[in-house]
């Protein structure tokens, strides 16, 4: 990770002397100190894509992977490296084609001269950042995907035998072109369950579409100003965890991702009608996990059910696989996701 300091203006972190009570309260502070100031930020580069950029920062602050679906030229690296800028972590743009070997982002061994002789040093890849940034993750082979899945998985690389642990936090966002789909290897849903979210970026409104174009063709962009730094990210996963959630909210959760699966009994008819295969029980921990951060990012000591519907479509709609008579009749996941909302009630 990179080990140059923020800005003094940074927001502060905690003393070690303080008690765990203490501790978290004063994280509590700095999350909430600093949700305007990182709000601030990204508008000197991005324009718009509010539900995108908090569903982004829901899963930074969770400790989750980020699978993106937006068309080309939507500012996609932008707003990740800038995110990137504000957490003050390491990024990297692993550009994904089909003759990418896995090798090429884990890193590999070489022979070189050294002073017991000739003897194999292991020279890290584009992998070992922070915060990675896997573009166009379906243009590549299905065993260089695996190679980038293991390690969001386990959090490390192996080589010739060797386990190579990767720098903490350790961030995935993989993007999907959904306009061109020839010539692609589409991730299997069990590596899509690995994401946290599929968050989809569209096109802006033409407001903001001029606004984008007046900002981008005139001055240059103003430089971001870091406001925390890995560590504090590393701080923030495990005050995620503390929120307390009700019992009720997390069987709420867990009916809203179950309602998605055909052989349940008591789903909704569009359920068993257009879907094939539904959400398993990763769809409700992040559901869960995610209504937590997104309710420490508002200031809120507790998860309520809004959380859990704010993020329904982000955790579920790369979980669902919509079958034959739902593609024919030209029926989408978001749709089949509002139905199961209101199935279950709020």
């Amino acid at each position: 990770m990179d080990t140059k300091s923020p800005e003094p203006s940074a927001v502060g972190t905690g003393s070690p002397e303080l008690s765990e009570d203490q501790a978290d309260r004063q994280v509590v502070e700095q999350i909430v100190q600093g949700r305007n100031r990182i709000r601030q930020e990204l508008d000197k580069a991005i324009v718009g894509q509010g539900d995108a950029i908090e569903q982004i920062l829901v899963a930074l602050f969770s400790g989750g992977h980020c699978l993106i679906t937006g068309a080309p030229g939507l500012a996609k690296t932008l707003l990740v490296k800038s995110i990137a800028q504000i957490f003050h972590l390491q990024f990297q743009r692993i550009q994904f084609t089909p003759d990418l070997m896995p090798a090429d982002i884990t890193g590999t061994e070489i022979l070189q001269e050294g002073e017991q002789g000739r003897e194999f040093r292991f020279v890290k890849g584009p992998i070992f950042a922070n915060m990675i940034l896997a573009d166009e993750i379906n243009r590549t082979p299905p065993k260089t995907q695996a190679a980038l899945l293991e390690s969001m998985q386990e959090y490390q690389v192996t080589v010739a035998g060797t386990r190579h642990v990767l720098p903490q936090p350790f961030f995935v966002l993989a993007t999907q072109n959904p306009i061109e789909m020839e010539g692609t290897y589409p991730l299997p849903e069990a590596q899509l369950d690995r994401f946290m979210f599929n968050v989809i970026i569209d096109y802006l409104p033409e407001d903001e579409e001029v606004e984008v174009v007046a900002r981008t063709t005139a001055n240059r962009l103003e430089e971001i100003t870091p406001l925390f730094t890995g560590e504090d990210v590393l701080r923030f996963h495990d005050l995620v965890r503390k929120v307390p959630v009700a019992q009720d909210i997390i069987r709420y959760a867990v009916k809203v991702a179950a309602a998605s699966r055909p052989k349940t009994e008591g789903v909704p008819e569009t359920t068993t009608r257009y879907i094939s295969w539904g959400a398993g029980l990763r769809g409700a921990q992040y559901l869960i996990l995610g209504a937590k951060a997104r309710a420490l990012l508002q200031d809120r000591a507790h998860v309520t059910r809004e959380d859990v519907q704010a993020l329904a479509k982000p955790s579920l709609r790369h979980r669902i696989l919509v079958n034959y008579r739902g593609e024919a009749d030209g029926i989408e996941v978001d749709g089949l996701v509002d139905q199961l909302l209101d199935h279950v009630g709020s």
